[in-house]
């Protein structure tokens, strides 16, 4: 081979050599760069991952914080001392059946009414001294209940503590019994007709009521299973009924684990009567949700929220109500909102509606007596409220007739505190399947 070609050989070995030395050099860079940026990533999820950390256990520390305020404030762990006062003012012996204590809170502008939270303690060998609060039996119960009444405004406000609890089968409304707990504990003394009720402006009380009952009627409730407790609202002036700062409510107090589930379960049903009170049980067979037709009925926007078809099987005490119902009994709740434009309150108690069924042919009026309303309960003017609407079918008619046919709701007219109308006797139609 001539010189010439062997440098050219030469030549070309070493262009070889070196584009191959290259390719790895490349290829080498080429996956340190992507090793390098996921471990980048890495690095920055794992930041990402302790930050967040960090934020879910400071949110957890400022939760149990706030969680040993709320209990240092509420003076939950005075339960145990004030049930050994009742144990040595009755000279019984005090077993705790049930207890509970996530607050329910009723909110009236800027002032609040709450059950802390409470427990329902039985007693057993009651002195004479103390049986007829217990019905003149030796041995009861008691639901020991903390309540706080908090002033959040600038202005003072009155509020007399008359929490009255009722449950199926009572034999009366109960309320405090003041001898069973030291003076300084009672809301009842707190707040007393000598300081004309008032809860000063920022002020907040702090307080414990009782509720005692015989052996008798502790059973009833305990097969109840549930009791309600009516929350009045506070007076924007002294001695004013007529100055209420909002509708009355209701706290629910469970009385057994029973109770709870059931409270739980009822939870999804509309705030009727008969789901307020406890009557009986539902089965939901049919509802709609969020709706939101609105009608206009003279100066009133009326919308339809929704409606529940629930079969219901009453319970012993309230079945004589619907002895008429031999095949069974279908409740059909409605709720709307009331947009008051007008001048005049609106009085829930005094509205007027039906149900139309049968595809128009035959129709059923409200039955009011399944309604929760009262006198007090209104729709100011100007304001907004809600609107519960209950009507009875006969469940064998229902399930072979009138659960495939159209439906429709009416309501109106309307009517003031006065019972005038102030809908010029027109009503307003809404179609529900």
């Amino acid at each position: 081979m001539s010189k010439k070609w062997m440098a050219i050989a030469s030549a070309l070995m070493a262009a070889l050599i070196i584009g191959g030395c290259g390719s790895d050099n490349d290829k080498a860079s080429s996956d340190e760069k992507p090793k390098a940026s996921e471990e980048k990533k890495d690095t920055e999820k794992k930041k990402a991952d302790e930050d967040m950390k960090k934020d879910e256990d400071t949110k957890k520390d400022e939760k149990k914080e706030e969680a040993e305020e709320t209990s240092a404030e509420s003076g939950a762990n005075e339960f145990p001392d004030l049930i050994s006062y009742m144990e040595k003012e009755t000279q019984a012996k005090a077993n705790v059946l049930f207890e509970a204590d996530e607050p329910q809170v009723q909110e009236y502008d800027d002032v609040s009414v709450s059950l802390d939270a409470y427990t329902l303690v039985e007693l057993k060998g009651i002195s004479a001294d103390h049986k007829i609060p217990f019905n003149d039996e030796t041995d009861g119960g008691v639901i020991l209940a903390q309540y706080t009444v908090k002033n959040s405004s600038d202005e003072d406000v009155y509020y007399m503590p008359s929490l009255y609890m009722n449950f199926t089968g009572a034999s009366k409304s109960y309320n405090d019994y003041r001898y069973l707990l030291p003076e300084d504990k009672k809301l009842t003394a707190m707040l007393s007709p000598s300081d004309d009720y008032v809860l000063k402006a920022g002020e907040t009380k702090t307080g414990y009521y009782t509720y005692p009952m015989g052996k008798a009627d502790l059973e009833k409730a305990m097969d109840a299973s549930t009791a309600a407790i009516d929350v009045q609202a506070p007076h924007t002036k002294k001695g004013d009924l007529g100055s209420t700062m909002g509708d009355k409510g209701r706290f629910t107090v469970n009385l057994s684990e029973k109770g709870a589930e059931k409270t739980k379960a009822d939870a999804k049903f509309y705030p009727d009567r008969v789901t307020k009170e406890n009557m009986g049980d539902k089965k939901m067979l049919d509802e709609k949700q969020g709706i939101g037709k609105t009608e206009k009925l003279e100066k009133v926007n009326v919308t339809l929220d929704g409606y529940q078809i629930t079969e219901f099987t009453p319970n012993s005490d309230e079945a004589p109500r619907f002895e008429n119902f031999k095949n069974g009994i279908i409740l059909v709740t409605v709720k709307y909102e009331l947009d008051n434009k007008g001048s005049d309150d609106l009085s829930l108690s005094s509205t007027r509606s039906k149900l139309t069924v049968n595809d128009g042919s035959q129709y059923t009026l409200a039955e009011n007596m399944l309604l929760d309303y009262g006198n007090d309960d209104i729709v100011k003017a100007g304001e907004k409220g809600e609107l519960i609407q209950i009507y009875v079918l006969d469940k064998e008619q229902y399930d072979k007739i009138l659960k495939d046919k159209g439906m429709e709701a009416e309501v109106g007219p309307l009517a003031n505190t006065d019972y005038a109308d102030v809908s010029a006797g027109k009503n307003v139609t809404f179609k529900l399947k």
